[in-house]
């Protein structure tokens, strides 16, 4: 296996309805796809020749079932366990006059447990979501799948920066510890470091041994074993930048899983966070 992923999968639910109105109803555009941290990053290592597993936890209903087939037809093992309690997770998305607003409901996957997971998940990379290492209810869970990883990779991705700023520095590394991989946007990281994005990278890179920060228009950074590279985005007419990130992630950690060299693993996960954001859909089609 090249890439496992611990963490959230969702159904998004899309809706681009111009202005809305208050207290009224209107048109628009109403969408549902596939999503989630761990989902995206999956899907895309998967579009790129890479096996992928995605372990998490979603209701026993129809989005649950639609988040499996929706992984498998995309060639992801989806390792997910059916919650009898709870319902499978779903975020809002909405744009309106030009910006974006995003209500979550994280559902099943805030209940992961430590049992849901194998006793080791050994692969090439581990990635474990922030959503649920920052946060309490499946924090425990995203522990444990750190500790129990078998990986030459093992990743946590910084998920979204009040969080980062809710725990703070200390207990984040706290929380990481034995990760050996950090995946944050310029802003996570600068919520971890208070510095600017090249600054912030070297500087957990004297933590941790890969360290990269995303810069969305402007490209990332990548620092591996103390070297520092770095790749401009490609040009696109941005559509929707939902997900981007960790389809970055997927293919990035994927590809180093694969021995391939970290400026090539950079410049091909810059070109799937592109791809994504350019889309009006996260996930690549299936096949």
């Amino acid at each position: 296996m090249d890439l496992i992923c611990v963490g959230d999968v969702m159904l998004d639910v899309r809706v681009d309805a111009g202005e809305l109105a208050r207290g009224g109803d209107v048109h628009g555009r109403v969408a549902l796809q596939p999503g989630g941290t761990s989902g995206n990053a999956a899907v895309w290592a998967a579009a790129t020749g890479a096996t992928a597993r995605v372990h998490g936890r979603v209701g026993g209903d129809l989005v649950g079932r639609l988040l499996r087939t929706e992984l498998e037809v995309r060639g992801v093992e989806a390792a997910l366990v059916d919650d009898p309690d709870a319902p499978s997770g779903t975020m809002l998305v909405v744009f309106e006059a030009g910006e974006r607003s995003m209500v979550a409901d994280r559902g099943a996957n805030a209940r992961l447990r430590p049992d849901d997971l194998p006793p080791e998940l050994v692969a090439g990379a581990v990635l474990v979501s922030g959503y649920l290492l920052l946060q309490d209810g499946a924090q425990r869970a995203g522990v444990e799948a750190i500790r129990r990883s078998r990986a030459g990779w093992i990743a946590v991705e910084a998920a979204t920066w009040p969080l980062v700023e809710a725990i703070g520095p200390d207990r984040f590394h706290e929380l990481a510890s034995g990760a050996s991989v950090v995946l944050a946007n310029e802003r996570e990281a600068e919520a971890l470091t208070s510095l600017g994005p090249i600054d912030a990278a070297r500087e957990l890179g004297e933590r941790y041994r890969v360290v990269a920060v995303k810069r969305g228009a402007s490209g990332a950074v990548l620092v591996v074993d103390g070297s520092v590279f770095e790749a401009q985005a490609d040009a696109i007419d941005e559509r929707d930048p939902t997900g981007a990130g960790d389809a970055f992630d997927g293919v990035l950690l994927a590809s180093l899983a694969r021995g391939i060299d970290p400026e090539a693993s950079l410049h091909r996960a810059c070109r799937a966070g592109a791809e994504v954001a350019a889309s009006a859909s996260v996930w690549p089609s299936a096949s």
